[in-house]
């Protein structure tokens, strides 16, 4: 109960991982305090931290109950089930479609699809992979593969294509409406090339939103690459390589081997024609 209430800093939050009351995680985190004899917690009006010497004791305490974990694991191996974590555009413009492929070449496997941008934290999240976007990952704790290198292309629907030239430049695409996501990727090549839209930018906070908005004829999206499929769009032009950057399949090194876990990798990374 400790455990849960330092990870979450929050006994309401505590209590429903444990399946427990408030007040049952309450009580017992202050009959703990009163045997140690030291004060865990400063309790304040929108939630829990950790005093000094709470922040000590989680530490080793996180790490003793991470090796019971792994120890349990290793005699009584985990359901056939492994948690993803994607980011919401790549979870529908590239993993749905190919889902049905998953399904029937692996039935007996559950895979649990969490589609959100936030980083995952492997050790309290109960995530078991995830794919991420950027450079490849250095924490020495995490192994990654390589799924795609991050190529940026101008798509749009077919009857704006007609209206552009049969080799669009950078310059000429700015006489049209451009369509971005939030990670500004035409604002950047504008900057860096000295020019400005000339007409308007539509922005959106999702790449699978810039796509339907490009698909529906609103203008023109930059989008990655390893997200085309769609019939309706059409790719018009290429940018200039992005370096360093890519989506990559991640999971934690240490933890215990998870025979599933490793299908999934390799079912995804057969997607590029690759294994590990």
């Amino acid at each position: 109960m400790f455990d849960a209430a330092a990870r979450h800093l929050n006994f309401r939050l505590a209590a429903e991982e444990l399946n427990l009351t408030q007040g049952a995680v309450a009580q017992q985190v202050r009959r703990l305090e009163t045997e140690l004899g030291h004060k865990l917690f400063l309790r304040q009006a929108r939630g829990l931290s950790l005093t000094d010497t709470g922040r000590r004791y989680h530490n080793p305490v996180r790490q003793a109950l991470a090796l019971i974990e792994d120890a349990t694991n290793s005699l009584v191996p985990a359901e056939q089930k492994v948690t993803l974590s994607v980011p919401p555009s790549f979870a529908a413009k590239w993993l749905v479609p190919r889902l049905p492929d998953f399904e029937a070449t692996h039935p007996g496997i559950e895979l649990r699809i969490l589609a959100e941008e936030a980083l995952s934290d492997f050790k309290h999240d109960g995530i078991d992979l995830a794919i991420r976007l950027g450079p490849r990952p250095s924490d020495l704790d995490l192994q990654s593969e390589c799924l795609s290198p991050l190529d940026m292309v101008a798509v749009t629907s077919k009857n704006v294509a007609l209206t552009l030239k049969d080799t669009p430049t950078l310059e000429s695409l700015t006489k049209h409406t451009l369509i971005q996501d939030g990670h500004h990727y035409w604002d950047q090549l504008l900057r860096n090339a000295g020019l400005t839209t000339q007409k308007r930018l539509l922005q959106f906070n999702q790449t699978a939103l810039a796509m339907d908005a490009a698909m529906n004829g609103l203008g023109i999206a930059l989008v990655p690459q390893i997200f085309l499929g769609n019939p309706s769009l059409q790719q018009v032009w290429l940018t200039p390589a992005i370096k360093d950057a890519g989506f990559y399949v991640v999971w934690p090194r240490r933890k215990a081997p998870n025979p599933a876990r490793k299908t999934v990798v390799n079912w995804l990374l057969s997607q590029r024609g690759d294994v590990y």
